[in-house]
């Protein structure tokens, strides 16, 4: 049978495979398998690099019980390495994040673990899986097609207050960090999430904005999702490459205080950088946040004795929490919504400003035909359907992410040569 590609993916290795190719020869294998692709849908999603700027999947990688390369259920979890391939996604920022934790030292050595956890998985699937450092071995990497792990600082609590475990996490393959998490570090004010924060600095301190330049020098990307209104200005302003929000949508379309503003997002695109949509219903549509809210309200005690019963075990935690979610199901929205806020950021931010960071494993629950990764193609549709051009969406899907990273890359290299 002859060797034949369908998109960017060597179809000789199953995990690989977007499309079924069967031994009837070249011409009619090449038509069954690429059959359900048209050049207005499948054909321009898989032939994209989809770069996703968030996904919390990362603590599972270090559980024994759990394997990537199996495909799991939607109530297990929103990502593996068969729903990946199944969803066109080439490139994932796995966030390392730990909470707000009291004893010094615990957030270097948790970052660690999950940044350990990164590689560990990656070797275990060295055929499918690479964690790359830059756009060069990013392209490399999705040309023999393999999935591509990034990594990224949910936090800057978890530096505490050191420039060199921030250097470290670099050269351990970190390529953004989050200047906060939903509560202000000593140098830098959050917007919260459920609850805004009393500001204590009204931005950055100097301290924040010397931590963005070093970023900077590194080449690691300046992340503003979380951020107050005032940190997020203070960053543009002190960042010498443009910065990324990776998993933010638009406050026009849902009055959040983790979505961006109209002047956020033109900001963004002056200042040449990407805003990467949140896929959680309860950010992008004030019904859903609304219903969320009413949720919880009912069924947080439940929830937190479940949280007591498996207290010590997150494992366990996260199992009683998933049974429980599936036969109470959290409230959704509807894909119409999620397509808004790109409809919106793409007309307010710019088409080479918008990006995706779906909040994989990390939220509660996902637009309803967006359940999980293997759904990504229809964001694609949608897109297509709402009139944008091929061009814009290669943008959204990736290439707007690597053009960022290379001009991080670039500023890296002036700073570094003075």
């Amino acid at each position: 049978m002859p060797k034949i590609r369908c998109s960017k993916h060597n179809l000789l290795r199953p995990l690989h495979s977007k499309c079924l190719v069967l031994a009837l020869g070249f011409a009619a294998s090449f038509s069954l398998a690429c059959a359900s692709l048209t050049p207005t849908d499948d054909d321009l999603h898989f032939s994209s690099i989809v770069v996703d700027g968030h996904s919390d999947t990362t603590p599972r990688f270090a559980d024994a019980d759990w394997n990537f390369g199996e495909r799991h259920s939607d109530a297990d979890g929103d990502m593996d390495l068969p729903r990946i391939r199944e969803g066109g996604l080439d490139v994932q920022f796995w966030s390392v994040y730990t909470g707000k934790l009291d004893a010094p030292g615990d957030g270097l050595r948790i970052a660690l673990e999950r940044i350990d956890a990164v590689h560990e998985m990656a070797a275990r699937f060295p055929e499918d899986v690479v964690v790359a450092h830059n756009v060069s071995e990013i392209r490399e990497a999705v040309s023999e097609g393999k999935l591509v792990s990034l990594m990224g600082i949910e936090g800057g609590h978890i530096i505490e207050q050191s420039l060199p475990a921030l250097r470290n996490f670099y050269r351990l393959g970190v390529r953004y960090m989050t200047l906060t998490h939903s509560f202000n570090t000593r140098w830098a004010d959050s917007s919260g999430t459920t609850t805004i924060p009393e500001p204590e600095h009204f931005g950055l301190t100097d301290f924040g904005r010397e931590i963005v330049r070093e970023m900077n020098r590194l080449g690691m990307l300046v992340d503003i999702s979380h951020v107050s209104d005032e940190t997020f200005f203070d960053a543009l302003e002190t960042s010498a490459a443009p910065v990324i929000a990776s998993h933010s949508s638009t406050r026009a379309i849902a009055d959040h205080p983790r979505n961006m503003s109209n002047e956020m997002l033109r900001a963004l695109g002056e200042n040449g950088g990407v805003v990467m949509i949140n896929f959680y219903p309860a950010y992008i549509d004030e019904a859903a946040s609304v219903a969320t809210r009413a949720y919880f309200a009912k069924h947080g005690p439940r929830l937190a004795e479940l949280r007591k019963e498996a207290e010590g075990d997150p494992k366990r935690r996260a199992v009683l929490f998933r049974k429980y979610t599936q036969e109470f199901p959290v409230p959704q929205t509807s894909l119409d919504v999620l397509l808004d806020h790109f409809d919106h950021a793409i007309a307010t931010a710019g088409p080479k400003h918008v990006g995706l960071g779906a909040d994989w494993d990390g939220v509660a629950s996902m637009p309803v035909g967006m359940e999980d990764v293997s759904r990504l193609p229809a964001l694609t549709e949608g897109l297509l359907a709402r009139g944008h051009s091929p061009e814009t969406i290669r943008g959204v899907l990736g290439e707007n992410v690597l053009r960022v990273l290379e001009r991080a890359e670039v500023v890296s290299r002036e700073m570094r040569a003075r």
